[in-house]
């Protein structure tokens, strides 16, 4: 019995040894490719990262930019009407908001009044110069009455039908009327000299420059949107606040010329020119791709146009790796709206170029 029951065990052992060793093939085989498919990912992958990489350079220390210009009064005054809100688009020239012109009005009717005296005593000065003529005419005529006076005088007194005192008094008058005539030439000459050569008045360009500046001060109440754009920033602009010339109280934001300023490393931008294709994907808008194009590589780094450039001439220097800035600009109008200041990451293809 004993024999019996082996004989079915080793029948059974003798069964399952193909199958076993079977198992252990596979799992062998199954190693050995897996062993040699991850090599060969990896090393397929290190060849496409290789002959593609250098292809390209991407970015994302990269933002979209738009033309902003910050509108700020020419005069100070208290503002009298706001006209526009925060979004609102406007065209140049528009009305934005206005100062109160009263005190500009009355500065302007003082530099007209000024204007009117200067013209006025320009006027006294041209009459008096010529009056000075008829005085010259007349001394001259009384002059030469004097000289014939004198004249007979000397004759008779030649004859000795005068006396020689009044041949003296003769003498005298002909001095006198030749020192009133010298007079008369002074004030002539005085008064002339007042008025400048061709009539333009100094005094009257002075009062005139007065009224032309109060003229344009007044004007300068009414601030107009200097280009087409979207108002922002004024939500603090309130009728009553007083508005300082220079400082800013709303922006106008030019959204129809927005554009991308990229940083690259410096180590990027020497195969880098203007025309080469680029793409910018945007953070605000995933799974969309823009197409646009290398428009000009900053002339300096960043640091070169901080506020505080970097000192590097002392001996603990460390090597920083600096950034150039690139503007890209867009292939013609983006199908969603740029917002200044949205965060993307740019990539430059160098093998390829704008056509």
């Amino acid at each position: 019995m004993n024999k019996m029951a082996t004989e079915p065990m080793t029948g059974t052992a003798s069964d399952d040894a193909p199958k076993v060793k079977r198992k252990i093939g596979a799992r062998v085989s199954l190693r050995t490719v897996l062993m040699l498919i991850v090599p060969a990912l990896l090393i397929l992958g290190g060849a496409y990262y290789w002959l593609t990489s250098g292809g390209s350079v991407s970015t994302d220390d990269a933002q979209v930019k738009q033309d902003i210009v910050s509108v700020s009064p020419q005069v100070a005054g208290p503002v009298q009407h706001v006209y526009v809100r925060n979004g609102a688009r406007v065209t140049r020239g528009q009305l934005l908001f206005s100062i109160d012109p009263a005190p500009f009005k009355v500065a302007l009717e003082q530099a007209q009044a000024q204007l009117a005296t200067a013209r006025l005593q320009t006027s006294q000065l041209q009459t008096q110069a010529a009056g000075t003529g008829a005085d010259i005419v007349g001394e001259q005529a009384n002059l030469a009455i004097k000289k014939n006076a004198l004249g007979r005088q000397q004759a008779l007194l030649k004859q000795g039908f005068t006396t020689r005192s009044d041949y003296d008094d003769a003498l005298n008058e002909v001095k006198t009327a030749e020192q009133d005539l010298a007079d008369a030439r002074a004030r002539a000459a005085n008064a002339h000299a007042a008025l400048a050569p061709g009539g333009d008045q100094p005094q009257i360009a002075q009062a005139q420059a007065a009224v032309d500046k109060a003229r344009l001060d007044l004007e300068r109440t009414q601030i107009h949107a200097p280009m087409d754009g979207v108002v922002e920033n004024a939500d603090n602009l309130q009728v009553g606040q007083m508005a300082v010339t220079g400082v800013g109280v709303l922006s106008l934001v030019h959204s129809q010329t927005a554009w991308v300023e990229a940083n690259f490393k410096e180590k990027d931008v020497g195969k880098m020119v203007p025309g080469q294709k680029a793409r910018i994907e945007v953070d605000a808008y995933p799974g969309r791709k823009f197409e646009a194009h290398v428009q000009t590589i900053g002339a300096g780094t960043g640091g070169e146009f901080s506020l505080l450039p970097a000192q590097n001439a002392n001996g603990n220097w460390v090597k920083v790796t600096q950034r150039v800035p690139v503007r890209i600009a867009f292939d013609g109008n983006p199908e969603r709206p740029m917002i200044a200041g949205l965060s993307v990451n740019a990539t430059v293809y160098f093998d390829q170029t704008k056509k």
